[in-house]
């Protein structure tokens, strides 16, 4: 027995068509086909550079450029690693500001529920603020 016969006296008839017809591997057909001119233009650009490109080194090319200031020195000097803990901690609360917008949009729809997920997610965050803040990582001269 077909399945689209079988579900015909199904309600939601219609809808089990339409995702049935959705799923279909020919839907993705412009995907692919977009993908592949993406790529094989990429491919083109960049092997025509490369053919069609000046292939002069000089000492002066294979030199480093920055900011067309000379170069003073090793670039690969240490750095402290307080220097990254503030980054990642940069990262950590600006990426807990971008989660507290679709509350702040929908906190009346979200109820009781929504204000103790939000209060638990503060928590959490809060929590590793204070560990942060007690090992020292927020101390920059030390």
């Amino acid at each position: 027995m077909d399945l689209l016969a079988a579900e015909s006296n199904n309600p939601n008839h219609e809808f089990i068509t339409f995702a049935i017809g959705m799923s279909s591997p020919v839907n993705y057909l412009p995907i692919v086909i977009q993908s592949a001119v993406a790529i094989g233009f990429v491919a083109l650009a960049l092997g025509a550079s490369h053919l069609l490109g000046p292939k002069r080194k000089t000492a002066q090319k294979e030199e480093s450029f920055e900011c067309g200031i000379e170069i003073q020195g090793n670039a690969r000097y240490p750095i402290s690693i307080k220097y990254f803990l503030t980054a990642i901690l940069f990262v950590l609360f600006d990426v807990e500001i971008i989660f507290f917008y679709p509350y702040a949009v929908n906190f009346k729809e979200m109820g009781i529920e929504g204000f103790i997920a939000v209060l638990a997610f503060v928590g959490i965050f809060m929590a590793g603020f204070i560990y942060v803040w007690k090992k020292g990582g927020l101390e920059w001269e030390k």
